[in-house]
């Protein structure tokens, strides 16, 4: 008698695709977790729709339209574990820029026939529709994290994913640190870990693409940012990209973006 395979599907809501990408490009890694588990649902990849229930759930995107509430709620209810990857589905996304603004006149200055057009107010994280076993962030996720992901809830257990900032990721690589050599304004202080220090490897600074690690003071940080050369506008901008709705980037943006206005 052939052992049962566990079942995996993987969801697409509102984003652009990218994390469903790096699940594609695993290239080598991807033969062992197709062969460990039975890919049930993932229209990226195939047409075959299995029905479910299944053992785990990848969501990509955040919740955008009435439908999406009732999608992700489906999502929850035919899935033993749920995984929210990527910055869309953890924090809402470049389209939580929404979240700040009148979503009406965007409407408007989009569409020819905006009031054909359903959608809501917010892009919020599937975190705050539904209850998530975990959340792998990024922009894009790290390939690596996400198989230690699917192996981890595979196996039975925790992902050991590491909760530290990106200025630990700089030390391991023997990265200078780029504030303090050359005045480069960065977010690595505050930014969850995961792309392996890959902008100041290279001399930028880091952008938040992982979304704000698991302690921050952004009161004590913004000051730095300030003396490194940056007006508030800037830092309300690079608050406000791929992770603008995350509650630490957001509470910080807000009282600087309408002190500018």
């Amino acid at each position: 008698m052939t052992e049962r395979r566990p079942t995996l599907a993987v969801w697409k809501f509102a984003s652009c695709d990218g994390c469903q990408l790096t699940l594609l490009d695993c290239e080598d890694e991807l033969l062992p977790i197709a062969g460990a588990v039975e890919i049930s649902y993932f229209l990226e990849a195939s047409s075959a729709e299995g029905p479910g229930p299944y053992d785990l759930s990848l969501v990509e995107g955040s919740v955008t339209t009435p439908r999406d509430v009732e999608r992700i709620r489906h999502v929850r209810d035919v899935s033993r574990h749920l995984v929210t990857i990527g910055a869309c589905a953890t924090a809402g996304g470049v389209q939580a820029l929404r979240n700040f603004a009148d979503v009406a006149d965007f409407r408007a200055a989009v569409y020819a026939s905006p009031e054909y057009v359903e959608t809501l107010a917010e892009s919020t994280a599937i975190s705050l529709n539904v209850p998530v076993d975990f959340e792998l962030r990024g922009c894009p996720i790290d390939r690596g994290q996400l198989v230690e992901v699917i192996t981890a809830f595979l196996a039975g257990r925790r992902p050991d994913i590491p909760d530290h900032s990106v200025c630990f990721a700089c030390k391991r690589r023997g990265v200078v640190c780029l504030p303090v050599a050359s005045g480069t304004p960065c977010l690595g202080p505050v930014t969850h870990a995961g792309c392996g220090a890959l902008c100041p490897s290279y001399g930028r600074g880091c952008y938040g693409c992982f979304g704000p690690s698991v302690s921050t003071n952004m009161p004590a940080f913004i000051p730095l940012l300030r003396r490194d050369g940056m007006s508030d506008r800037d830092i309300v901008r690079v608050l406000r990209t791929y992770n603008a709705a995350e509650p630490q980037f957001a509470e910080a943006s807000t009282p600087l973006a309408e002190e500018d206005t």
